[in-house]
């Protein structure tokens, strides 16, 4: 059992949090409170529990941790975490949604802690899996990456693409955090509550998982400890939530997606949270001091085509990325399965540890290219055109 004053600190955090998550929705009159609320428990035990690591003067520390909202929709929760932690002021919470303001409606990177665009559900964990992949096998740095995903958008095919893909490349250092509350946007998700069936279906696809209740902070914190500690296999902390909770009359109640309490049922909300500690704010450990990998540039080589030479399109490809790649250290090349026909596969034979193998899932390989572009990579990304129209939302 955690010790009694850090989870009281923690409640302290989360009804700040869960405050500034209905005011400030309530000043705009739009927004997602209910689902900022059952994920707000999940978030304050990680930043403010001593796992998380992140110099919140640094956003762009290389060793940063990075928490990624797949679940973009619940940027209230998402805000208020850095209001508790220091980084951002009441003044500016209170902006959130209007124009002109930083704080959009879903998370863009105009705010300095948005790892990535998100809010069309199903992009996060691969975004996600780009950093893990560059942490573990490019840059060799210690930092983790959490995302947190809601339960509906588990339906989507693009989570499953992503998590196969994680496991392949033993991404120990990815850790999902699953907020099972039950409600989408119209009714029940696919399982509902049914937190078993969310475990089986990852375990088969090689994750470890734990299963807690993510109102209880000692099976919080000891999920992100346990977590941290994974070497080979990624991890999802599949968490049971009450969307809505902490507002009694919200709680665990369908209809209430996406509307933001107006302000009779502000007052009263707040009447029932009791007295509000503005003051308090939670502390984030720093990340380590440790430097990433640096490549050796070379001089670029030589392509010789006369004028009269015919040259296939992906043969020039192919050519040209072996070309550049000597001056390029940071260049990596990603692939559909289809290398041989890209010819991407003469930058694998030539730089096998800068090549990876995608498979046949053109979703997730957007959405690692961003994840790997956003740590600094050059990611060049190949398959047949007709194939990519399948990650048109990512690419848009």
């Amino acid at each position: 059992m955690k010790d009694e004053t850090t989870i009281s600190h923690l409640e302290r955090i989360a009804k700040l949090i869960r405050y500034y998550s209905l005011v400030s929705t309530t000043e705009v009159g739009s927004g997602h409170p209910t689902s900022a609320l059952s994920a707000t428990d999940l978030m304050c035990g990680l930043l403010f529990g001593g796992t998380f690591r992140y110099d919140t003067e640094n956003p762009d520390h290389p060793n940063n941790d990075r928490l990624i909202f797949s679940k973009g929709h619940a940027t209230p929760l998402f805000y208020s975490l850095w209001l508790a932690a220091g980084a951002i002021d009441e003044e500016e919470i209170m902006t959130y949604r209007q124009f002109g303001s930083r704080l959009e409606g879903h998370p863009t990177v105009a705010f300095p802690y948005v790892e990535a665009a998100t809010g069309s559900l199903g992009q996060g964990l691969s975004i996600g899996v780009g950093t893990a992949l560059n942490a573990r096998a490019i840059d060799e740095l210690p930092y983790r990456t959490y995302v947190l995903l809601g339960d509906s958008e588990m339906a989507e095919g693009s989570q499953w693409e992503a998590i196969q893909l994680a496991a392949h490349y033993e991404l120990g250092n990815l850790i999902g955090v699953l907020d099972v509350n039950r409600l989408g946007q119209r009714g029940e998700t696919m399982y509902g509550h049914d937190v078993d069936a969310y475990g089986k279906r990852l375990r088969a696809f090689g994750w470890r998982t734990q299963i807690i209740d993510g109102h209880d902070y000692d099976q919080i914190l000891d999920a992100f400890e346990k977590a941290s500690k994974s070497r080979k296999k990624p991890t999802m902390i599949i968490a049971k939530t009450i969307k809505g909770k902490g507002v009694s009359f919200v709680e665990d109640k369908n209809g209430w997606h996406g509307k933001a309490l107006d302000r009779d049922q502000l007052n009263q909300a707040v009447e029932e949270m009791g007295a509000i500690d503005k003051s308090v704010r939670g502390e984030i450990r720093k990340p380590e001091n440790r430097k990433r990998k640096v490549r050796e540039t070379r001089e670029m080589g030589r392509l010789d085509y006369s004028g009269q030479d015919k040259v296939a399109t992906r043969s020039a490809f192919g050519n040209a990325l072996l070309r550049i790649s000597p001056a390029f250290p940071d260049l990596f090349s990603l692939d559909g399965e289809v290398s041989n026909s890209t010819r991407a596969e003469r930058f694998k034979e030539d730089h096998p540890n800068r090549f990876f193998e995608m498979y046949i899932a053109e979703q997730n390989m957007a959405g690692v290219a961003l994840g790997l572009s956003q740590r600094g990579k050059i990611p060049f990304a190949s398959t047949f055109g007709a194939f990519w129209t399948r990650a048109f939302d990512q690419i848009r």
